[in-house]
């Protein structure tokens, strides 16, 4: 597939909470299924977050996640008040749609064929449990949005 992500499947939409709790058990009614549990970013040791391409060990969130078809998530993202894509978004818009997500393959590959459109990488880092990485991309101007990156190792 062409494009810059040599991919067009959506698997995620990220919405901004100021209250993850409380928003979760909404969308669980409105879904009609059970609360998710509510996880943390992980360790820095682990994650090794970048916000805008600096070290950024104080940078996280609390997340649940609902699935939301074969292939979707909703995540709800709730941020810990320090410098990140997230607070940045919730100080500056509010809660709302923070990002849509598309699995990917290479990363880094992506990201540099981004730069060179003018794309830039705004917070980057690994999952968690180390099983993949994330990248957000500022792609407001063109596209409207911050695009997510997923590969899973």
């Amino acid at each position: 597939m062409k494009g810059l992500l040599k991919t067009s499947e959506i698997i995620q939409v990220g919405i901004i909470v100021k209250n993850i709790e409380k928003t979760k058990t909404k969308w669980a009614d409105f879904f009609g299924v059970p609360v998710p549990p509510t996880v943390d970013a992980g360790d820095y040791e682990i994650t090794q977050t970048k916000y805008k391409g600096k070290g950024a060990p104080k940078a996280k969130c609390k997340m649940a996640f609902f699935s939301a078809g074969a292939n979707m998530q909703l995540e709800l993202i709730q941020p810990n008040g320090e410098k990140s894509t997230w607070q940045d978004f919730l100080d500056t818009k509010g809660e709302g749609i923070h990002h849509i997500a598309f699995k990917v393959k290479d990363t880094e590959a992506i990201l540099e064929t981004c730069r060179e459109k003018g794309i830039k990488c705004v917070q980057q880092g690994k999952y968690g449990d180390a099983s993949g990485e994330y990248a957000y991309l500022d792609a407001v101007k063109d596209l409207k949005c911050i695009v997510e990156t997923l590969e899973s190792y």
